[in-house]
């Protein structure tokens, strides 16, 4: 019998030491950053100082593929910002149309969630030295947020929304259409969806928005510019110099030209108020003052030329864009005489357009695109371009009155604004908390 109760009682020992020893083996902790390293073994990974209410921040330099169906295509550096609260609460990810700039988009301000903001391939900083220029397309960026999305997941467990504004809002609605359950809402700021490589709706709009003495003293305007030309010119030789601004892709008067066609359409765009245009009695300086104010003629310099090329590769290609109508200026142009956007394309290289690609998007969108809130400014020219959801679709298009291309949630009233509260948490579950914009 002593001999059975001290087997028990060595049996007991033992196993409780061996469960000791299991309870007592180091468990691995890591912070956010190794979790971050992890995740992306192969990334340059950098802290940055957290701003409003985020409490870290790391900018994520991605071994990107170029060609995700052929790895030994090579690879260029992708950048992404992540800005962090929390695993369990949502997350943004903004897709830019173009280059990032850190900082707290509105949606991320209205969950108080994480956001990632991840910069276009092949602009700003994850531009590569030398472009390959098949390698920019829409389905190689969407292939980029897909597989982001899907390796943060396993950090980030909360929902997920994707915002982007303008081009970068048309990449949310391709991404919708490419992989519908990446994302639990997609929230589109003044987003297109273009028909054509020059889009007549654009014009369309141009000729019937706002009120008719408006739309007469925009073409009055036009006509002033060029009748002015030399003294114009000589007012933007002395903002170049003084910007050190250079116009060698275009001369300096070509510039003028296509500043002129331009204004109608971003007078429209950027919300331009009609008690301001300059009448018969400005001056040239005024003139000028007025179109860069409207236009920007940086927007023709070497520098954003250059920048620009990859965006109006991807318009000529698959995007689309817009036209210019010279009617109203036709007997005083000398340059561009037969103005297109084709223009400012990249030289030597197929910029054959693709139809179909923009048609597909659209027909999932407006046909299928659940859980959508659509966000546009009624005078806003790309608004021309908007989709309208069908009506069985469960989404949301909200238009500002009179609003423009920077139209944002926080511009419409408490109530429209509810209205979208209403909608996003009906969409999200009660267990999102929305925090309402301060106006």
């Amino acid at each position: 019998m002593k001999f059975y109760k001290s087997l028990l009682f060595f049996l007991a020992l033992s196993f409780s030491i061996i469960s000791c020893r299991v309870n007592l083996e180091p468990i691995e902790i890591l912070t956010f950053k190794q979790q971050l390293e992890k995740l992306f073994p192969k990334a340059e990974i950098t802290k940055l100082d957290p701003k409003d209410h985020f409490t870290k921040a790391f900018q994520i330099v991605l071994e990107q593929p170029l060609d995700h169906k052929n790895p030994n295509a090579g690879t260029f550096k992708h950048y992404v910002y992540l800005s962090h609260i929390d695993e369990a609460k949502p997350t943004v990810i903004i897709t830019e149309g173009y280059n990032a700039t850190p900082r707290t988009y509105e949606l991320s301000k209205i969950f108080k969630g994480n956001q990632v903001q991840v910069e276009y391939r092949f602009y700003g900083k994850s531009r590569p030295d030398s472009i390959q220029w098949q390698y920019l397309k829409n389905d190689q960026a969407i292939e980029d947020y897909h597989k982001l999305v899907n390796k943060l997941k396993r950090l980030y467990t909360g929902k997920w929304i994707s915002t982007g504004i303008s081009k970068g809002g048309e990449t949310v609605l391709i991404y919708k259409s490419k992989y519908p359950w990446d994302v639990d809402v997609a929230v589109p700021y003044v987003a297109p969806l273009i028909n054509t490589p020059e889009d007549i709706r654009t014009q369309e709009h141009i000729n019937t928005v706002g009120s008719d003495e408006c739309r007469l003293n925009i073409t009055k305007f036009q006509r002033l510019l060029l009748k002015n030309r030399k003294a114009v010119l000589n007012e933007i030789s002395k903002y170049a110099e003084e910007k050190n601004m250079s116009f060698t892709e275009l001369s300096a008067e070509e510039a003028l030209e296509y500043a002129t066609l331009e204004f109608p359409f971003s007078f429209w765009q950027w919300g331009g108020k009609c008690d301001e245009i300059p009448n018969e009695n400005a001056s040239p300086k005024q003139l000028f003052e007025y179109v860069n104010k409207i236009v920007g003629i940086s927007f023709y310099n070497d520098t954003t030329y250059y920048d620009l090329l990859p965006s109006y590769y991807q318009h000529m290609t698959e995007l689309g864009y817009y036209g210019f109508d010279t009617s109203p200026v036709k007997d005083l142009l000398k340059v561009a005489l037969k103005p297109t956007n084709l223009r400012f394309a990249p030289k030597n290289v197929d910029l054959t357009y693709n139809p179909n690609y923009i048609k597909n998007v659209r027909d999932f969108i407006e046909n299928k695109g659940k859980k959508i809130l659509y966000i546009y400014g009624e005078y806003d020219t790309w608004g021309a371009c908007a989709p309208t959801p069908k009506p069985h679709v469960d989404a949301l298009k909200m238009v500002l009155k009179k609003g423009s291309h920077s139209t944002r949630i926080k511009n419409f009233s408490s109530e429209d604004q509810q209205k979208i509260y209403n909608k996003l948490q009906s969409w999200l579950g009660y267990s999102v908390t929305i925090y309402p914009l301060n106006n």
